[in-house]
Parts: structure tokens; C-alpha cells; sequence
């Protein structure tokens, strides 16, 4: 690996901040220019924006500190109130570790963020990435950050072109060089800003990048950073059973703590499993209660998550009598569905059942 001269890092550092003194994007948890940074804001967005893009995170952060200004309201939140406000925005163990994180910041540290990184990796959902953000960002302290913005613009200034992971140690030793001790919080948002505008994954505006100069990989730059073939997503298979009573309320589940969804709530179905979907008669001993008549409705409900496809069948069957209580159930109106923790794939299930009937 090529060492550089301190200089060169000196000048490549003042001059991307001169370019985002300019050119910094406007974010509802980023702090005005000479302002301190909030710690709620800055770690709440954080993890929000952990795969998931920022205009799907706005709206999201906003009801967030709209629901709880502060860190301290968050943890004395009850988790369903948390999940129900984060259903549609995925990965639910975020939110998840984002409620016991909140309630360890105020238990152990009495609602202040500790302002290091080897005590921020210490609360729940804090990974090395979070806890230097919050260190840089916040504290101002010297942090390499590394997300999917930095990684791309770091593999084109050096050209690098191992693929992906692989290449994560290199790219990570190279941003870390470029780390400045002064400034360094908006250094790192600095980085971000130019791979998330300029220096882009398709197109990338190299006469706009204040490093273009400097930058040995600009003639290639649409294919780095390399990455390695994705090994296929498989599809996982299931049928959902929906369950209704003679007043119209909705028979919903709440899923295990632990696990895919956890905690979430859902319309109850099979095991989802690859392969070949289970018979009627086999499918039915899953469901939650006896039922005598099952009804298949046409169409199927498709999902995708990180790391498989899910393609789900769906039995519709009416409780008669007075509507059994459940452990871990609930019945409940569709038109009330809205107050419950549904994740995506769970209201389009109720989408097309509603549309059915």
C-alpha cells in the first residue's frame, strides 16, 4: 500500500471542508452550522439509517422526536408503543435494541451518551460504525467512520480494486489516514455528503468533487468499488391463516421477542420453509385454533427480506361462536390495524384479504 505525506492528507481534508461549508446537505438531525450536535438526534438517526436510505428515514426520525423528544421519554416508552411507530421501516431488532439501549443511557449513565467509542460499543444496537459517528459527530472526537458512502468514495480516490468485503480492512486503513483530529465531525458528514451527492454510485459528478485532483480512480469510478457475486436468494414458502370473527375482528399474533420480526405483531401462518408449499389439510394443524372450513383466496402475498424471498398463501375461515382467547393473541378490527406493530409484509397480507372480501 502506498504511504502518503501528511501534507497530502492535510490538504485533501481542507479542501473537502471548504466544500462542505458550501455544499452540506440540510437533515432534520444535523446541527446548524457552529451548533453542538444533539446525541438523541445523532444516534437515533444512525441507527434508523443502518440499510435504509435517507428519504425513507426522514419521516420516520421526525414522528420519532415528535413522540419523544428525548432520550429519556424514549425509555420509558413501552417497546409495542416503539415497534408500532417503526413498523414499515424493517430490520426490527434496531428497533428493538434502540428501546433498551434508551433505557441503559438513562439507567446507567443518567440519560447522557457516553462520549467514547469503547463505551458506546458497550449499549445495545452500538456497533463500531455508530460509535464513531456519535464520537466524531457529537464529541468531535478523531473517528474513522465507515458506512456504504465512505467505503465507495475512499475504493475511487485510491483505486482500489479488490472487491468487496475483502477489501473492507484496506478501504477502512485509507479513511482512517484521511481522519482529521480538528473538525472531525464534520469531516466524516463531510464524506458521506460527497459519496451521497457527487460522488455517487451511478453517474458519479466528478467535475463537481473537490478531490477530483486527487482522485486516481475517476476513469473507472462506475465500477468501484468492486464486490464479490451475491450468493442467491432463496424463497422460503407459507400460508397464512386469516381469521375472523362474526362482528369482522381480526385474530393477530405476537411474534417471539427473539428472531426474525420479533415482537412485531402478525397474521398468524405456517412455518416459512423452502421447498414446496404444505398441503390444506397439513397447513391447517399450524393454524392457531380449529377451525371446521378453510377457503383459499386467490393470489399470493410476496415479500422480500435481507437474505431470502418469501411467498405466502393465504386460508380464510370465520369463527361462528363467541371467539376464543388466545395466549399471545388479539383480536382486532381492521380499521384499527393502523395502532398495532404490523410489519410490512403483515399489512400486505390485510391489503389483499381486505380487498377480497
Amino acid at each position: 500500500m502506498k504511504v502518503l505525506p501528511l501534507k497530502h492528507y492535510a490538504n485533501s481534508t481542507s479542501e473537502l471542508l471548504d466544500w462542505y461549508d458550501i455544499h452540506r446537505r440540510s437533515l432534520p438531525w444535523r446541527a446548524d452550522p457552529g451548533q453542538r450536535s444533539n446525541p438523541y438526534h445523532v444516534w437515533l438517526s444512525e441507527v434508523m439509517l443502518q440499510q435504509t436510505t435517507v428519504k425513507a428515514v426522514k419521516p420516520y426520525f421526525e414522528r420519532f422526536i415528535a413522540r419523544w423528544p428525548t432520550v429519556e421519554n424514549m425509555a420509558k416508552a413501552e417497546l409495542d408503543e416503539v415497534l408500532h411507530l417503526w413498523a414499515g421501516l424493517g430490520y426490527y431488532a434496531r428497533a428493538r435494541n434502540l428501546h433498551k439501549c434508551a433505557q441503559l443511557i438513562l439507567k446507567e449513565y443518567k440519560g447522557k451518551f457516553p462520549d467514547n467509542e469503547a463505551e458506546l460499543q458497550k449499549l445495545p444496537g452500538i456497533g463500531r460504525y455508530t460509535a464513531a459517528a456519535i464520537s466524531a459527530i457529537v464529541f468531535g472526537k478523531r473517528a474513522t467512520v465507515m458506512d456504504v458512502n465512505v467505503e465507495r468514495v475512499m475504493a475511487r480516490i485510491y483505486s482500489v480494486s479488490d472487491p468487496l468485503p475483502n477489501s473492507k480492512s484496506i478501504l477502512f486503513k485509507h479513511a482512517s489516514d484521511m481522519t482529521p483530529s480538528k473538525r472531525a465531525g464534520d469531516y466524516v458528514q463531510a464524506v458521506m455528503d460527497l459519496g451521497a451527492t457527487v460522488c455517487t454510485v451511478r453517474e458519479p459528478k466528478c467535475s463537481l468533487c473537490p478531490w477530483v485532483r486527487r482522485c486516481s480512480g475517476k476513469h473507472i469510478a462506475e465500477n468501484l468499488p468492486a464486490k464479490l457475486p451475491k450468493p442467491k436468494r432463496l424463497t422460503r414458502r407459507g400460508i397464512a391463516f386469516w381469521i375472523s370473527d362474526i362482528d369482522g375482528a381480526v385474530l393477530l399474533r405476537k411474534r417471539p421477542e427473539k428472531g426474525l420480526l420479533g415482537g412485531m405483531m402478525e397474521i398468524p401462518s405456517t412455518s416459512w420453509v423452502e421447498g414446496d408449499l404444505p398441503d390444506k389439510k397439513t397447513a391447517v394443524m399450524e393454524a392457531p385454533l380449529h377451525v371446521e372450513t378453510w377457503e383459499q383466496i386467490s393470489g399470493i402475498v410476496k415479500h422480500t427480506f435481507s437474505h431470502f424471498n418469501l411467498e405466502l398463501h393465504i386460508l380464510v375461515a370465520t369463527v361462528a361462536e363467541q371467539r376464543p382467547l388466545l395466549d399471545n393473541c388479539i383480536w382486532c378490527q381492521p380499521k384499527d390495524f393502523e395502532k398495532q406493530p404490523l410489519p410490512t409484509v403483515m399489512r400486505k397480507i390485510a391489503q389483499l384479504c381486505l380487498a377480497k372480501f
